[in-house]
């Protein structure tokens, strides 16, 4: 079983955060929904309140196996402002951990260099935050350890696809027969 950290802030994305949290717990794997916020509260970008599991600075993140960012505005704004999240994608990244983001939220990783060099997909709009990123317009686009998607319509694809790398494509394959997709 995998380690998840899926971050929240006030105006994510609810589908694309909340689809990966719960086909990840299908797939078996311990997902945190974390709050970088001081409140566990989070209001996502349509203004459904969900209750996040734990506060960033309580996570022993030497125990997680991947990173997971959702879009949705002004969520991945308040993503890419927060030190701590900068400085944690930039050592997973570095040390060939798993990071994944969605819709928006690549610009995180575009803004600290991560996605240099690297093929990476984002919401229509924001390529130009992929600082030279090869931009691709695939539903999910997997470089090495980075990961990222489009949107709100391929965060089952993206989910799934996250779930391939930890668990495999066979469990993969389960999961997606399981929801009808």
């Amino acid at each position: 079983m995998a380690k998840v950290c899926v971050f929240t802030a006030d105006g994510f994305e609810e589908v694309e955060g909340l689809t990966v949290v719960d086909l990840l717990r299908r797939a078996g794997e311990e997902v945190l929904m974390v709050s970088i916020s001081d409140n566990l509260s989070v209001t996502g970008s349509h203004g459904i309140e969900i209750k996040a599991d734990v506060f960033f600075d309580d996570v022993d993140y030497s125990t997680v196996d991947m990173l997971v960012l959702p879009g949705g505005m002004p969520g991945t704004r308040y993503l890419g402002e927060h030190q701590g999240l900068a400085a944690l994608l930039k050592s997973f990244a570095a040390s060939d951990k798993m990071v994944a983001a969605i819709c928006a939220a690549p610009s995180v990783l575009g803004g600290l260099g991560i996605l240099k060099g690297r093929k990476a997909a984002c919401y229509p709009g924001f390529e130009e935050k992929l600082e030279e990123a090869v931009i691709f317009t695939d539903p999910v686009v997997k470089d090495g350890n980075i990961t990222t998607s489009r949107g709100v319509g391929t965060a089952i694809p993206f989910a799934l696809e996250l779930i391939s790398q930890l668990e495999g494509e066979v469990k993969a394959r389960q999961i997606k027969k399981s929801i009808v997709s």
